[in-house]
């Protein structure tokens, strides 16, 4: 069996108000007189869960929380290996397009009181499959069905079913028969879920049929939308499922025992859990409080609570002063998600940021490649890690340590070892290119100087003072007579919406997370169907393939031959070797090009004061894993700069003892 060696981005609009439901795993101090609990984990949450389906959501908050109460097939251990989760065990056929799993017996469901439902099975995960798939579910991860032969045909057409049942509801048209001949679909077509593949094989075996061959399926299982579903309650909840804790059920480590809106939610420990024995946190407590970043620090420095971010403003005192100084450490750098400057190719930015001018400037590669070089990413970083700023840094848009074929890091194969083993800035260079842009740029009709729309999120920390820094610093390399960056604050709610997935920007930091165990997954933010740059969309942002108006013909030139590249390295399934270093050649093709700026790795929750031992944690960078507390252990105190330090670097050093 191979063993794979290492997303989340998609936001659920849930509009269902939750219940309050309390009952099961009742209170208790959280200290005692030896001390500080060791089976209690307290910490306090600002944002409130608009849904409890655990396999619809794609919002972090809640899938981070309930994808602990339920168990999928696999599992990832602290150094990112498969593990038995539900499945004992697996195998696949030679070609991977058929994976089998064997299922675990007198795995039980239970309800949030913790009284026994009926026994896990193979049928929940095909349950669960159907559900996922029904475009009435409007299921956020359901694009990870992809691999699954005849999923998103299923999907597609149950699309259609559900336009059509719209469409005559709304009297829109006058049956479903007319929709469909006015809408050219026909329904003769239409395939039932039992040629989807996904079967269960008795009670205890369920199979996984691909589309193509899929090497990387069980990195795919980490996604919440392949966890199972008790079906004899999905079929009595109907619409109702997920929208309390009394309309779910669980087979995890904890059972969701409490919640009430607004003021907590508890998870306890499930005492029947099949693994039980590894889950030594016995209950989870989540207090609300709408001003949980401001206070959160205070109450753990005061051991009121055993986790809190140490944000930028206060962190260099914290660091410093007695009684503070020893229980603040940094976080893993978590190569799940990249961040990147995206220069966007569709400027849909108001006429007072001169959105012609932009987009004679991004379509003169000159021009890119002179913004790509000034920017001193270092100083950047250092907004957010003012100690340890290189550590984070990323040359390549795939993080390091994401993948690796065999003992070498996937970002070192290919045309990216040159790239990722130098620094994109230099002044030096950001001039030279400059000089070069100039005359290009004024034969093509822009002016100067080019305005340079730079928004950001004021709900997320630090982001104003990234964006000042950034200002400053590439003005100063390129000067204020060939670049104004502006800076404008986009709304603090529905950012994505109204200025990434807008094109309401022209330099922007973007991220990408990753949805699978492969390098293909990091090209998806730079293809048709994902709103980063629009390289790739015409004037009427319609996703084609065709020339676009928003491109000069050098530009898509370039285009094209990054797609040819995706497309090759696609088509070489099971040569790893050969696979890795298309797609490695592919990448450097697009940062040689200066289409985006590699920038940093995310830093998971930054500084911290946490008594959870990080290295403890699941290490994923895909999928639920990492948020499992199963495993988990709660230290005495929070660890220090020298603790958290020394147990890394003996982390990391049995982590890459495994690559091999």
């Amino acid at each position: 069996m191979k063993r794979f060696k290492s997303a989340l981005a998609a936001v659920l609009a849930a509009s269902i108000m939750l219940a309050s439901c309390g009952g099961g795993g009742g209170g208790g101090p959280t200290t005692g007189s030896s001390g500080p609990s060791t089976d209690v984990y307290r910490q306090l949450y600002g944002s409130e869960l608009t849904t409890l389906d655990y396999v619809a959501t794609g919002t972090t908050v809640e899938y981070s929380l309930l994808s602990n109460t339920v168990d999928g097939l696999v599992d990832f251990d602290r150094y990112g290996n498969p593990a038995p989760a539900l499945a004992e065990r697996w195998e696949h056929n030679d070609d991977y397009t058929e994976w089998k799993f064997y299922l675990r017996q007198g795995v039980m469901w239970y309800d949030y009181k913790g009284e026994e439902l009926g026994e896990a099975t193979a049928h929940d995960f095909v349950t669960a499959a159907k559900y996922a798939n029904e475009a009435e579910t409007d299921a956020s991860n359901q694009y990870m069905f992809e691999f699954v032969k005849n999923a998103q045909l299923y999907f597609e057409q149950s699309a259609d079913r559900l336009e059509a049942a719209n469409a005559v509801a709304d009297k829109e048209a006058a049956s479903i028969e007319d929709f469909y001949v006015a809408n050219g679909i026909n329904p003769d077509e239409f395939i039932a879920f039992d040629e989807v593949g996904v079967k269960a094989e008795g009670d205890y075996t369920v199979v996984y049929t691909m589309e193509a061959p899929c090497t990387f399926f069980l990195s795919c299982l980490s996604y919440n939308a392949y966890l199972p579903i008790y079906g004899p309650l999905l079929e009595e909840a109907g619409s109702s499922f997920g929208t309390d804790i009394t309309n779910i059920a669980f087979n995890g480590a904890y059972i969701f025992s409490e919640y009430e809106p607004n003021v907590k939610r508890t998870l306890t420990k499930n005492e029947n859990y099949w693994d039980a024995e590894n889950v030594g946190i016995k209950r989870i407590e989540y207090i609300y409080n709408a001003d949980e970043v401001t206070i959160a620090p205070t109450m753990a420095r005061n051991g009121e609570v055993d986790f809190a971010i140490i944000g930028a403003d206060i962190l260099d005192s914290w660091m410093k002063a007695e009684g503070t100084k020893d229980i603040i450490h940094n976080s893993m750098p978590n190569p799940s998600f990249a961040y990147f400057y995206n220069f966007n190719f569709e400027p849909r930015f108001d006429a007072q940021y001169e959105p012609d001018n932009w987009l004679i400037a991004v379509n003169n590669e000159n021009f890119r490649k002179s913004m790509f070089h000034a920017l001193d990413r270092v100083k950047a970083i250092s907004v957010y890690e003012p100690y340890d700023p290189q550590k984070f840094l990323i040359n390549t848009i795939t993080p390091r340590t994401f993948t690796m074929l065999g003992s070498v890091d996937y970002t070192e194969l290919g045309n990216l070892n040159a790239i990722s083993s130098s620094d994109s800035f230099s002044a030096s260079k950001a001039l030279e290119y400059k000089e070069l842009a100039i005359p290009e740029l004024e034969a093509a009709g822009a002016t100067f100087p080019i305005k340079v729309l730079m928004p950001y999120n004021p709900a997320t920390t630090d982001w104003d003072k990234e964006c000042q820094v950034v200002q400053q610093q590439m003005q100063d390399v390129l000067g204020r007579d060939y670049i104004e960056i502006i800076i404008e604050a986009g709304p603090a709610t529905g950012f994505l919406s109204a200025i990434r997935r807008t094109g309401n920007y022209a330099f922007m930091k973007c991220n990408w997370g990753a949805d699978y165990a492969d390098p293909a997954t990091w090209t998806e933010a730079f293809t048709f169907n994902n709103s980063y740059g629009f390289f790739y969309t015409n004037e009427n942002r319609v996703l084609s393939e065709k020339p676009a108006t928003n491109k000069t013909a050098a530009t898509q030139a370039i285009v094209d031959e990054y797609y040819s590249l995706i497309d090759a390295a696609k088509e070489i399934p099971l040569d790893f070797e050969a696979r890795y270093n298309a797609f490695a050649n592919a990448e450097a093709f697009l940062i040689d090009h200066a289409f985006a700026v590699p920038f940093y790795m995310s830093r998971e929750d930054g500084y911290t004061i946490d008594r959870i031992d990080p290295f403890t944690i699941p290490y994923a960078p895909f999928g639920v894993s990492r948020y499992h507390y199963k495993g988990r252990v709660i230290l005495d105190k929070s660890m220090g700069m020298d603790e958290y330090q020394a147990a890394y670097d003996k982390w990391h050093s049995e982590w890459k003892s495994l690559q091999k």
